[in-house]
C-alpha cells in the first residue's frame, strides 16, 4: 500500500470502516465534505477513485474485516467477576469508550483493554477484585501498563477549571 497516496487511502479507509461497522457513509458525501474542508487540489478525489482504492484495500486485507471490540469481553468479565455495581460497570464502560481516542485498540487485544479498564474502575471505586484477577492468570504487569497508558491519556488531556469556566462564560446569553 505504500505506493499509493495516503491522502486517498485515509478517506477510503474511513469509508470502508463505516461500512464494516454498519454505519455507512455514502461515498459521494465523503467526497463532498473532503472537497468542502480542503481547498487544496491534492485532496480532491472523485468517487470512482475512492471506490477503486476500496477494492485495493480490501485485497490487501484479504477481505477480512472482522474487528473485535472490548465491549463484549468487558460485559463477560464484569459478569464473571460478579460485579453488579452499576457505577463500576458504567465507569468501566466509559473507560473503554475513551480508549478509542488512543491507539490502544491497535496495539493490545480487546480482552486486555477490558481488563485494564476494570482494573482502573476497581481501584477508583475501591472494589477489591485482586483475587479474581489472580485466578485469571493474566500478566498483571501488562494490564497495569495499559492502565497507565489510559491514565496518562487523561493526565495529558485534562481540561483545567479555568478553561471550563471560560467556555461556560462564552455560552452565557445576555438578554
Amino acid at each position: 500500500m505504500s505506493e499509493y497516496d495516503p491522502r486517498l487511502i485515509a478517506p477510503t479507509c474511513l469509508y470502508l470502516a463505516s461500512k464494516a461497522e454498519e454505519s455507512t457513509v455514502q461515498a459521494r458525501l465523503l467526497v463532498f465534505y473532503i472537497k468542502k474542508l480542503n481547498s487544496d487540489e491534492k485532496y480532491r478525489y472523485e468517487i470512482k477513485e475512492i471506490l477503486e482504492m476500496e477494492m485495493k484495500i480490501l485485497e490487501a486485507l484479504n477481505y477480512y474485516l472482522v474487528v473485535f471490540h472490548p465491549y463484549r469481553t468487558l460485559a463477560q468479565l464484569l459478569q464473571d467477576a460478579g460485579i453488579n455495581d452499576m457505577s463500576m460497570t458504567q465507569l468501566s464502560w466509559g473507560l473503554v469508550n475513551d480508549t478509542y481516542k488512543m491507539d490502544l485498540i491497535l496495539i493490545h487485544p480487546p480482552y486486555l483493554i477490558a481488563l485494564a479498564c476494570m482494573y482502573i474502575a476497581s481501584v477508583h471505586r475501591e472494589k477489591d477484585i485482586t483475587t479474581w484477577f489472580e485466578e485469571l492468570r493474566v500478566d498483571m504487569n501488562v494490564v497495569k501498563n495499559i492502565s497507565m497508558e489510559i491514565l496518562d491519556f487523561y493526565e495529558n488531556y485534562k481540561i483545567s477549571d479555568e478553561r471550563i469556566n471560560a467556555a461556560f462564560s462564552k455560552l452565557d446569553f445576555k438578554p
